[in-house]
Formats: structure tokens, C-alpha cells, sequence
């Protein structure tokens, strides 16, 4: 195979067609093409501007070009008869549910390992792809979070700023008091995406990759919930924090429970119609 050499991006001449799409779709703009007679070619530093985004990879139709970190190998060709249809599309997305019932079953590792293998594949700002999983699994850890976390309530409701908290705070407590889990609903797993406190766009990035991850969960029978009281006590309990272990610097976070659930749902209900305004 005949090839031109750019150490990070190579083009295999026999392949290419020279049509320049790796030029036209390369984001950062580090693949050139001479004319329209010539093979595209890396700018020179070009490497240090890549988003590695694989852009290059996935729009060439010849496998011409090889990208040195996005292997060909680890690159697998889109198979038209796993394509859904938009009607499929807005069913699935439908079906998702806040699910706060969950069997008595555990999610084993490999399951969670599963789902989070595909929700790095969520799109992140530059392709940093910063986020990160911490993972929390069997009912007795769980536990303990939540005991963490009501306490965290039960002090907050006590202060000089209790007055100033969701009316719905002293009935949780109660109903946890009478042995009722509204913290992490007797889940099996808690996961927390999180991201490093100096990245601006961390939260849209690891609430985005949550997204990818319930939905993934959904098509293979799990259920998910968003914890915003989990994410709340977070901020203002070092305990519940300590309990947690996000890594060091991170303090863009959400947690969300995962199991499989108790119940089995057949209708799509409605929801407000959307606001937009058109300009």
C-alpha cells in the first residue's frame, strides 16, 4: 500500500478518490487538498490542533484515510439494517420513564460497564470528553447515602434557612422516617457523571452522556432516575460527599439510580406542548 506519510493522519493513494470530503468535514480544519488532481494532505502541526473526533475516519467511503489514535479496526462500518425509523425513534424516546420502583434485583458490573462504555459516545465540547463515572453498587451503600442525605435535610430544615426550602423537604423526611426511600428509591446502583470544576461546559457534557446512558439503559430493560436531591445535598454536605468519593476537582455532578423495574408501562402519556418561539 502506497502511502503519504502525515505521522498522525494517513492517506492510502490507491484508495483515495480525491474528493476532498475529509477537507470539507474536518472541524478544526488541518486536512488541505492542494486541488482537486491532488491527495488531502495534514497541515503541517497539524496534530496539535485534531479533536481526535474521528469526523475524517467516518466520512471517507473508500478507507483511505487512517487516523493513528481512531483505528480503522476500532472504527466499525455502519450497518444500514440497524437504522431505526423515526416513528421507532419517537416511540423509544417515549417510552422512558423516571422509574421509583425497582425489583429486588441487583445490576451486575459488566451490565453497568455495558452502558457506560456506550454513553462515552455522547458528544462533549471540543471532544474533551472529561466526563467521568463513579459507581455505587448494592442496596446497603445505597443506604447509606440516602441516611446521609436526610440528615443533610434534617439540618437544612432546621436552619435560619429552612424557611426557605421546598415545601416537599419535610414530607420526604417524614415518609423516610416511616421507612419510605425517596432518596434512592431502594435502587441496586447509583452512577454519577461528573466532570472537573475548571471545565465551563462540564455540566451540559455529563448531563448530555446521563442522557445516552438511561437511554441505552431503557432499550435493555433498566430503568433510571435523575436524583436532583442526591445532587443538591452534594454541594452542602461534606459527609455525603466523603460517602461519594467524586474525584478531586470535580464539581460539575448529577447522580441518577439504576435497576431494573418493577413495573411494566403501555401507554405514551402526554406531556405540555412545546414553547417556541419562532423569530
Amino acid at each position: 500500500m502506497k502511502e503519504v506519510d502525515m505521522t498522525l493522519i494517513r492517506i492510502d493513494e490507491t484508495r483515495c478518490k480525491k474528493d476532498g470530503l475529509c477537507v470539507q468535514e474536518c472541524p478544526a480544519g488541518i486536512i488541505k487538498q492542494a486541488d482537486r488532481e491532488s491527495v488531502p494532505l495534514m497541515i503541517p502541526r497539524g496534530a496539535q490542533a485534531c479533536l481526535l473526533c474521528g469526523h475524517c475516519v467516518a466520512v471517507c467511503p473508500h478507507d483511505a484515510l487512517h487516523h493513528e489514535t481512531i483505528p480503522m479496526e476500532r472504527s466499525p462500518k455502519i450497518a444500514e439494517d440497524l437504522a431505526i425509523s423515526q416513528a421507532q425513534a419517537a416511540q423509544f424516546l417515549r417510552t422512558r420513564r423516571s422509574i421509583r420502583r425497582f425489583k429486588n434485583k441487583p445490576v451486575d458490573r459488566e451490565t453497568v460497564q455495558f452502558l457506560i462504555d456506550h454513553a462515552r459516545y455522547a458528544p462533549t465540547g471540543g471532544n474533551s470528553q472529561l466526563v467521568t463515572w463513579t459507581v455505587h453498587m448494592g442496596t446497603e451503600k445505597l443506604k447509606n447515602i440516602s441516611d446521609l442525605t436526610i440528615a443533610w435535610m434534617k439540618a437544612a430544615l432546621a436552619s435560619e434557612a429552612g424557611s426557605a426550602l421546598p415545601p416537599y423537604f419535610p414530607m420526604i423526611v417524614a415518609a423516610y422516617d416511616a421507612g419510605i426511600n425517596s432518596i434512592t428509591q431502594n435502587a441496586p446502583c447509583l452512577v454519577i457523571a461528573s466532570a472537573p470544576g475548571k471545565y465551563d461546559n462540564g455540566m451540559v457534557d455529563l448531563s448530555i452522556a446521563l442522557s445516552y446512558f438511561e437511554l441505552m439503559a431503557t432499550a435493555g430493560g433498566l430503568g433510571t432516575c435523575w436524583l436532583g436531591l442526591i445532587a443538591r445535598a452534594l454541594k452542602h454536605s461534606k459527609p455525603l460527599m466523603a460517602a461519594i468519593g467524586l474525584p478531586e476537582g470535580h464539581s460539575h455532578f448529577y447522580p441518577m439510580v439504576l435497576g431494573y423495574p418493577k413495573f411494566k408501562y403501555h401507554r405514551l402519556p402526554e406531556r405540555k406542548p412545546a414553547k417556541i418561539f419562532w423569530k
